[in-house]
């Protein structure tokens, strides 16, 4: 991936103030740890209409919650409702709609056609376009802005050059565009490989990740597999790479994006945080003309400290190599999530703790401070009934332990595996 920063232009001077950075909310925690670490609008699902139903997502009354607490931050909650629908989900959608206004979320999110002019009717909702509606050319956009949409979540596959083109074409309408995260094989999202072989429809929010799994090919009159294993283990043929665009950001935004969309509602608390810091570390540095090459090299190497695959730009630019990733399907976590902070004050942490770590091991600190990134050594640690405990291996068990640092509630101690 090259680390070329382009010369910044008029354009991309006068709207880096006004750019958001969107990231997932699969539940509480990961809501207030986006804020926390940067985040200036979230995306998340309510037990219906969504297309993440094994995140944990929200309860009404927990949307409702969840928008409060945003806008007492003065940013936004985005609510999905991008399954493609059947006659019978139209039953109880007016209902839900009014329980989203008068929650007063910030926008909805609609792939359906259906959907769309439902909730355009029955509802004063603003609506964005979903990726899966797969929007990707300029008449398209078009339409959907004549239509009422207040913004349209372009495609993966649409290429940088031609989103400049969009945003020219129809400048009234906001462009969004994912920049991080998991990337589906299939186009826009559109897949059924989940339904045939598990019964789980993809499109309905419970996609069983089937690309993911190890593949061989034969052809049904040979008794022989076709020539595609990469090695004796087999190959992960459908499997595909993770897109990681924090390089290239100011593109982005000179091409018209105003909204910069991070994948990830199943991820953990842990890699919401890693992510979010970082490309919030890129637009401050972007915004104060501070955005190096040296910065990237060291933001990327935050980013590789989250769960991740390979990376690859996607179809943002003609890349040479393969956006496909054959070895493994499986992804690398260099860093384990220790604890999060609930306290700190007196040289001391109060900590609620999520993986195992013993006194005298070094922990990295994540944070929203200047402090993120530094170490320091666990001398000791000690329960809520003042014991010393040397090995703290409880989920969620509240400890005290020593901490050099002036960090805040809601940073995170993690460890090098």
């Amino acid at each position: 991936m090259t680390d070329i920063i382009p010369k910044n232009t008029g354009k991309m001077a006068k709207n880096i103030k006004k750019i958001e950075l969107l990231a997932p909310a699969g539940n509480m925690e990961k809501l207030i740890t986006a804020f926390h670490f940067g985040a200036d609008a979230v995306y998340l699902a309510g037990k219906r209409y969504g297309l993440r139903a094994f995140a944990d997502n929200f309860t009404d009354e927990e949307i409702a919650e969840a928008v409060k607490y945003a806008h007492s931050l003065n940013k936004k909650v985005y609510v999905t409702l991008n399954i493609f629908a059947s006659n019978y989900d139209f039953d109880d959608l007016a209902d839900y709609l009014a329980v989203l206004e008068q929650a007063q979320v910030d926008a909805v999110l609609v792939s359906d056609v259906g959907v769309f002019d439902f909730v355009r009717t029955h509802s004063k909702l603003a609506i964005h376009i979903s990726t899966q509606a797969n929007t990707t050319n300029k008449y398209a956009v078009d339409f959907w802005q004549r239509m009422g949409a207040e913004r349209v979540v372009l495609a993966r596959e649409v290429p940088l050059k031609q989103i400049a083109e969009i945003s020219a074409h129809c400048p009234k309408v906001q462009l969004e565009a994912f920049v991080h995260g998991a990337m589906c094989v299939s186009y826009s999202g559109r897949c059924l490989m989940s339904n045939y072989l598990t019964n789980r429809n993809s499109n309905r929010g419970e996609c069983v990740q089937a690309c993911r799994w190890q593949w061989e090919v034969r052809e049904v009159s040979r008794e022989d597999s076709m020539p595609v294993m990469e090695d004796e283990r087999g190959t992960y043929i459908f499997n595909s790479k993770d897109m990681n665009m924090l390089a290239h950001l100011p593109e982005l935004i000179d091409a018209g994006i105003v909204s910069l969309k991070i994948e990830g509602r199943m991820k953990s608390a842990f890699y919401v945080a890693t992510v979010t810091a970082a490309y919030r570390r890129a637009l401050d540095a972007i915004a104060s003309g501070s955005f190096t090459s040296e910065l990237i090299e060291q933001l990327n190497a935050e980013l590789n400290k989250a769960s991740h695959r390979e990376y690859t730009t996607g179809f943002y630019f003609d890349e040479q190599e393969s956006r496909q990733y054959y070895p493994s399907s499986k992804a690398v976590e260099e860093y384990k999530f220790v604890a999060v902070v609930k306290e700190v004050k007196g040289g001391q942490a109060v900590i609620e703790q999520r993986n195992k770590f013993v006194v005298g091991e070094t922990l990295e600190v994540l944070s929203a401070t200047s402090d993120s990134g530094k170490t320091f050594t666990v001398e000791y640690a000690k329960d809520d009934k003042g014991n010393s405990v040397d090995i703290c291996n409880k989920v969620k068990q509240i400890l005290t332990i020593n901490c050099p640092f002036r960090l805040t509630a809601g940073d995170i101690f993690r460890k090098k595996q």
